[in-house]
């Protein structure tokens, strides 16, 4: 039902994660953030409240692999669950419960842990990994390639119809936030596309928030700096 990436940039100490799924909104339930903190990705039979568990335990000052056994030390239905993690260091952990749907797998990288379930073929995992590693520009762009070299592999089984891309850094809230919902086909190239009209504003909205003062404006009707 899903694949992800979820990774940080060693130059900038960004994390990001990237995702997809044949579900809806894939956006809303599995993808979690925490500046300065970690980020995880919650799949397979999702249950939302792992990320903000595991990222509690991550700022209280836990290693990925503990704190995933502590918050998996009391779930009743953890075999349902699949959940990676990379904290503000790079360091990586994950879990695939055994009722973990179809193919599926999971795997560490260099900065960056990969997984999927319902997978089309056992190698969708790797390629992520490498592409991850061997791509180059911004964390969103590397995290997209991933994407995109997991589908080439095949992806998920069926069809996927939502994606995400989330990448947080030094201030309180993510700095890059989008979400194709649904699309009947490709929703990672509209991810893509989204974020390449994004980008070069990226740096605009973040100012704007944090001194209105050198913020550009847009030209829209009121704004007449």
């Amino acid at each position: 039902m899903t694949f992800s990436v979820v990774a940080r940039c060693a130059e900038t100490g960004q994390l990001g994660i990237a995702i997809s799924s044949s579900s809806i909104a894939v956006g809303a339930r599995c993808p979690w953030l925490r500046p300065g903190v970690g980020a995880v990705a919650s799949q397979n039979i999702t249950l939302p409240s792992l990320g903000p568990q595991v990222l509690d335990l991550l700022e209280q000052g836990l290693a990925p692999g503990e704190a995933l056994a502590s918050v998996f030390a009391g779930q009743e239905h953890g075999d349902y669950r699949q959940v990676t993690v990379i904290d503000h260091l790079g360091r990586t952990a994950h879990f695939s419960g055994a009722h973990t749907l179809g193919v599926h797998g999971a795997l560490s990288g260099e900065q960056c842990v990969a997984a999927g379930n319902m997978l089309a073929d056992p190698g969708v995992i790797d390629a992520m990994v490498r592409a991850f590693e061997q791509a180059a520009g911004h964390l969103a762009d590397r995290l997209l390639a991933a994407m995109q070299a997991g589908q080439a592999q095949g992806g998920e089984a069926g069809p996927v119809h939502s994606a995400a891309l989330l990448v947080v850094d030094d201030v309180l809230w993510p700095i890059v936030n989008l979400r194709v919902d649904w699309a009947d086909e490709d929703p990672i190239g509209a991810l893509e596309r989204l974020w390449q009209a994004y980008h070069p504003q990226l740096q605009d909205y973040i100012d704007r928030a944090l001194n209105p003062h050198i913020a550009p404006g847009y030209a829209v009707p009121g704004d007449d700096r």
